[in-house]
């Protein structure tokens, strides 16, 4: 539209510079003639300007284009899946980055209160820490009196649950990244399909026939490959920060378990 309107607006600055300059030719005809080609060029400038700044703002507008011509039905569908897959990353992001706990710290204040106050006191630096680290730690101290092995199979179980909790919301997320490209591929049959039936219906292969349905086909798989591939990014950050926080359990039990042997 913006492009339309200054196309207008040139024509009709050209029109009435050659009017003024006809106008005038006979008195002045040799300047007008040099201020008609300086309104052109300076004219011409504007504009391609313009159509520069047009083009270097216009990547939102062209997205948003896009997507609309690429039909509500199943566009509509990947922007969904773009959405709830983006909510259910970012809160997995926040809830992960509480989650991490520095464990060389921990031990270290679980190991003072050990020794300045016993078990209670150790339980309760555990209590006042947060992540799954700390509860892990809390449910060892919990059972401590009754044996090394009953502290292990208490970290062993719990460590379990606070797995599932990390984990929690990835099987939707990889949902939506499979969900999306298969929209797609979906909007891309169809678009196929009802090409084909244009042709059909007119009993002639014309190329204005099937580009809109071929149009349709592209945009919706582009636009489901975009949607998997964003998801992708998160997914394997997601899997990546699970298994960091996973190691540092792992680690840190280990040493819990040496620290209550040693207090034995």
């Amino acid at each position: 539209m913006k492009n339309i309107i200054l196309l207008i607006t040139l024509f009709s600055l050209l029109f009435i510079g050659n009017y003024t300059t006809n106008a005038q030719s006979d008195s002045i005809l040799d300047t007008s003639s040099v201020d008609t080609v300086e309104s052109i060029k300076s004219l011409d400038n504007y504009a391609t300007n313009e159509d520069t700044q047009t083009e270097s703002q216009s990547f939102h507008q062209i997205i948003k284009e896009k997507f609309i011509q690429g039909g509500p039905g199943f566009m509509g569908i990947v922007l969904i899946c773009l959405i709830l897959g983006l909510a259910l990353c970012i809160e997995r992001i926040i809830y992960l980055n509480l989650a991490t706990t520095n464990t060389d710290k921990l031990l270290l204040n679980v190991e003072n209160a050990m020794q300045n106050g016993g078990v209670d006191a150790a339980k309760e630096v555990c209590r006042n820490t947060k992540g799954p680290v700390a509860s892990i730690f809390y449910q060892g101290l919990d059972r401590s009196n009754e044996g090394i092995d009953m502290v292990e199979k208490s970290i062993i179980s719990y460590g379990s649950v606070q797995m599932g909790l990390l984990e929690k919301g990835l099987s939707w997320i990889s949902l939506f990244i499979a969900l999306a490209p298969m929209l797609g591929f979906m909007g891309t049959v169809i678009g196929m399909i009802g090409a084909f039936d244009a042709i059909e219906a007119a009993g002639d292969i014309s190329p204005s026939l099937v580009a809109g349905g071929i149009k349709v086909a592209l945009l919706t798989t582009v636009f489901g490959l975009i949607v998997a591939m964003i998801l992708q990014v998160f997914y394997n950050y997601l899997i990546a920060k699970i298994d960091s926080i996973t190691n540092s359990m792992e680690d840190a039990s280990i040493a819990l378990i040496d620290l209550l042997v040693k207090n034995k």
